[in-house]
């Protein structure tokens, strides 16, 4: 960890960094005053003093909306800030508004949960043995929140700093999933308004507990027009946790107020209590002020299953009319139950099967599903892509099967996977109507992007070969 003089300051200001190619296609992109660094340090910044952010006027916005799709609308308060002093650094300034614009990369919220599971995959390397996901009440309004809690190495302040700031990304191991930076961003402000984390870690022999809020709801109620991070740490190396102050106690006093009154606790005490259920090193992360579908019910559902938490439009698609006995077959299937049934879902989201790692979906295990060893007459297909060096020695092997239901069960497609993670169900390959490949599902891993391309062009002759020695 740095020196004192090198801390993190307690007010983060979101910029962008080597990874910002790799935000998501179609956000906007952050509103340059002028030539930016590739990373901000806020001790050469000149932010906003306390007073002068509680001071900001309220935007000129339209109501409020509660559904995602329609969040993004609002008028923008630009301001121009003044020239900068001498010796400080100019830098990229991030308008709330690209929050949503870059959230909007998933368009189904359970790849954004995804997002967060990964997260929690990637602390098995420090130690993490589960990854719980369950609903809370929040106490101020008895609405829904989504928690997730993990056992892993914790984040010290600035490691929790670099999460909640825009592309950077410490994961470079192979191993890992998350690598740009940007996807606790895109995930939680995908599922809720707001997020406020809380992680517990040991660094260099000293203990640390820390606070941080990410609230678009308090960026744009208070006219914000840079993305304010409020966070507050504790050194509980000792028998009680002592405030770390960077800059001033007037400073970090502003930080605790500013989470207590947009966050879903009203005191220090409650936002203490939120680490009992951590332990000595992990993170938890509460998102609240979850959307709304159109018309204005809670895109997620936490009563359809008392152990599980379903997309609320899809698992009532086909509720209201009476439907034929092999569409209800179908939706049995877990080709359609992963479309609405998160418990489905995780259930294949890993394709290597965990040795002492669990998901625990609102208290109860998931268990691993590999759809191969459900196979009937499977066939494992080594395929070498026709390219020139130096891909001309690589192999890729695919699984290949009918569904134990077939011929049936008109399910096809491929699960297809990239760093054990699936990125793509049951993708068809085949056109709409086709009879080619029906019943037959594949498992895929990808390891060279446009490998998957030139695999899939000649499926058909695949296809027919699996048919043919069946």
């Amino acid at each position: 960890m740095s020196s004192k003089n090198e801390k993190p300051q307690n007010v983060v200001e979101l910029t962008s960094s080597d990874d910002e190619d790799n935000v998501a296609a179609g956000a906007t992109r952050p509103q340059v005053n002028a030539p930016a660094s590739k990373a901000t340090t806020q001790q050469n910044v000149p932010r906003q003093s306390a007073a002068a952010i509680a001071s900001s006027p309220p935007v000129n916005e339209a109501p409020e909306s509660r559904s995602f799709w329609k969040a993004g609308t609002y008028a923008a308060n630009i301001t121009i800030k003044s020239t900068p002093v001498q010796g400080s650094l100019e830098h990229a300034r991030v308008h709330p508004k690209f929050l949503h614009s870059n959230a909007t990369s998933h368009k189904w919220a359970f790849g954004a949960i995804a997002e967060l599971l990964d997260n929690a995959v990637d602390e098995v390397q420090n130690g993490a043995t589960f990854v719980k996901v369950d609903r809370v009440n929040i106490m101020k309004d008895n609405s829904p929140a989504l928690v997730f809690i993990d056992d892993g190495g914790g984040m010290d302040p600035e490691s929790l700093r670099k999460c909640m700031s825009l592309g950077y990304s410490t994961k470079k191991a192979n191993k890992t999933i998350g690598q740009y930076g940007n996807g606790f961003k895109t995930s939680t402000m995908r599922l809720g308004a707001d997020v406020i984390v809380f992680s517990r870690a040991t660094h260099e022999s000293k203990s640390t507990q820390s606070i941080g809020l990410l609230s678009y709801t308090y960026l744009r109620k208070t006219g914000q027009d840079d993305v304010i991070v409020p966070m507050i740490d504790f050194d509980i190396s000792g028998h009680w946790a002592e405030p770390i102050i960077y800059s001033s106690q007037d400073d970090w006093s502003f930080n605790l107020k500013t989470i207590l009154e947009w966050s879903p606790f009203a005191s220090k005490s409650e936002l203490l209590q939120q680490f009992e259920d951590i332990g000595p090193h992990g993170t938890k992360v509460i998102i609240y002020n979850l959307w709304m579908n159109d018309e204005g019910v809670y895109e997620l559902s936490f009563d359809d299953d008392e152990e599980d938490i379903c997309l609320r439009d899809e698992a009532n698609s086909g509720s209201l009319k009476k439907l034929p006995k092999k569409v209800l077959e179908r939706q049995s299937h877990i080709s359609y139950r992963i479309r609405y049934s998160l418990r489905a879902y995780a259930s294949m989201l890993y394709l290597g099967k965990f040795d002492n790692f669990k998901i625990i979906l609102r208290g109860k295990p998931i268990q691993q599903f590999h759809i191969a060893d459900e196979l009937k007459f499977p066939k494992v297909i080594s395929y070498r892509p026709q390219v020139s060096a130096p891909l001309k020695d690589a192999t890729a092997e695919t699984t290949i099967g009918f569904i134990k239901e077939a011929p049936a069960l008109s399910v096809s497609g491929f699960n297809v996977y990239h760093k054990n993670r699936l990125i793509r169900p049951f993708w068809k390959v085949t056109g709409d109507g086709s009879l080619k490949g029906n019943g037959v599902v594949g498992i895929h891993t990808l390891f060279v992007g446009f490998f998957l391309l030139i695999f899939f062009s000649d499926l058909h002759i695949t296809l027919l070969d699996v048919h043919r020695s069946s």
